[in-house]
C-alpha cells in the first residue's frame, strides 16, 4: 500500500509527498530527515492522505497534485471524505 499525503509546514506551505508508512514518514520529516524543502520548512502535521495499491498510481497522483495551485490543494484538504 502506498499513500500520498499533504503536509502542513511551519511557514504555512503545503508539501505533497508519497510513502508506505505515514507515521514513520511524519517522524522522519519532524526529525529533519528527507528532502531539502521539508528540512527547511519543518513539517508540522499531515493534513490529507489518499491510499493506492501500488507505487505507480500513487506517483501519478502525487505529480498531479504537485502541479495544482495552493487554493486547489486547500479545497482537496477541506473536501469531505
Amino acid at each position: 500500500m502506498y499513500f500520498i499525503y499533504l503536509a502542513k509546514c511551519q511557514d504555512g506551505s503545503i508539501y505533497t509527498g508519497i510513502t508506505t508508512d505515514l507515521k514513520r514518514r511524519l517522524k522522519e520529516h519532524q526529525a529533519g530527515l528527507g528532502g531539502n524543502y521539508t528540512r527547511a520548512k519543518k513539517v508540522v502535521e499531515i493534513l490529507y492522505t489518499e491510499e493506492f495499491p501500488n507505487r505507480s498510481l500513487a506517483s501519478k497522483r502525487e505529480a498531479e497534485i504537485k502541479r495544482w495551485p495552493r487554493k486547489k490543494k486547500l479545497a482537496l484538504i477541506k473536501r469531505p471524505k
